[in-house]
């Protein structure tokens, strides 16, 4: 029988927080997430998520808005749902980022942290396998060099997609989405921000165009939900996508049975 995974979008939005989004958060398999955002913990509590049920937290990036929710994360398992501390957790991220990260949880709350911190298994390395067979391959992207930009791509069997993380148009990126089933990929600006370390409109409309076979999930945009009726932060209306252009919401499931639908 083929296999049953899931994704779940359990936030959308770039940093500035667009009306009816939280910040970009992808869950896998329920107990996998692509980045902490400070919106981290109130996403997963709309959607029933219980922190002690993630396994491995995939880091793209050091920006705030991707892990600033890491201290509430292990402060509530600490406190809450995993008060004995018996449950794992993997933080797969890049050199450097344990220290950071540690920093940030001490700036949070000093002292409190100490022991899941001490309990966390960090991984640094660029490829590893989860408990549930997600093998995954972490590689550089193109945004700002401070923040140790990757993406990662993920394959269990015959399901695969890769998650950009932030960054603009570059070609590893594209050369992993080319080889995959879904991409979930941010488009963070409008097309009159100056600015090329992250995908506008017209850049998701030539990639969607380019990988005609590949289903493309956008996510961290800078568009209010569709659901708003609040004036809108920068804008409201989404773009024409490419029929293989899903504008994701908050709380969009992607299930694969034999390819990825939502």
């Amino acid at each position: 029988p083929i296999m049953s995974h899931e994704i779940m979008m359990l936030g959308t939005g770039n940093a500035f927080l667009p009306n009816g989004r939280n910040h970009s958060l992808a869950l896998f398999n329920r107990k996998h997430l692509i980045d902490a955002p400070p919106t981290a913990l109130i996403s997963m509590r709309n959607h029933g998520i219980s922190p002690a049920d993630i396994e491995t937290i995939f880091i793209t990036h050091l920006h705030g808005d991707h892990i600033f929710g890491l201290p509430f994360i292990l402060l509530e398992r600490k406190y809450i749902s995993d008060r004995e501390n018996l449950r794992s957790l993997t933080i797969v991220a890049a050199n450097g980022a344990r220290e950071r990260i540690t920093q940030l949880c001490n700036a949070a709350y000093p002292n409190s942290l100490d022991t899941i911190l001490e309990k966390i298994n960090w991984i640094s390395s660029d490829i590893g396998i989860t408990n549930d067979g997600w093998e995954w391959e972490r590689f550089p992207v193109f945004h700002d060099d401070e923040v140790d930009p990757f993406g990662y791509r993920f394959v269990n069997d015959d399901a695969s997609f890769v998650h950009s993380g932030d960054s603009g148009p570059c070609e590893r990126l594209y050369q992993e989405i080319e080889k995959s089933q879904l991409a979930i990929i941010e488009m963070g600006i409008p097309e009159w921000v100056p600015n090329n370390q992250h995908h506008k409109p017209s850049d998701i409309e030539a990639v969607a165009v380019k990988f005609s076979s590949v289903k493309f999930a956008v996510t961290h945009t800078y568009i209010d939900s569709k659901t708003s009726t609040e004036t809108p932060i920068t804008e409201a209306n989404l773009p024409i996508h490419p029929s293989n252009v899903y504008h994701a919401e908050d709380g969009d499931i992607f299930t694969w049975k034999g390819n990825w639908d939502w």
